[in-house]
């Protein structure tokens, strides 16, 4: 099935996704190829660990976060980059709020089809 988003996402227009936990999101664009999603965090909000088969290469816009990729951990901050491979286990902690662009492809179906929240979890 051929998925794809409008031509312009204009943000200041769109109401946040609430996954709970203190996190929320907005979709900036998708295709079946490829998505892009900007996500918020509050302080704490945890990305509990999991994987997937999508490639992902996510942006810090903001705040501070530590990530957990494959067992190795590494703070990111405002202006750095991180680059998952597929089905390695990651996690991330929100040390400062912030938010991040998250890219994946293929287009997680999980995400647009509602069941891909659950790696979103209370605060620590």
């Amino acid at each position: 099935m051929k998925r794809n988003s409008e031509k312009y996402i204009l943000t200041d227009k769109m109401e946040w996704e609430e996954l709970g936990g203190g996190v929320s999101r907005k979709f900036l664009g998708y295709d079946n190829q490829i998505m892009m999603v900007l996500v918020k965090f509050e302080k704490g909000a945890l990305g509990s660990p999991h994987q997937h088969f999508h490639t992902q290469a996510t942006y810090c816009v903001s705040g501070k976060f530590e990530f957990e990729i494959d067992g190795v951990k590494q703070i990111v901050t405002a202006g750095d980059g991180v680059y998952i491979e597929p089905n390695l286990l990651h996690s991330a902690v929100c040390l400062e709020e912030g938010k991040l662009i998250d890219t994946f492809s293929p287009v997680r179906e999980d995400f647009l089809d509602g069941s891909g929240v659950a790696y979103f979890s209370d605060k620590n």
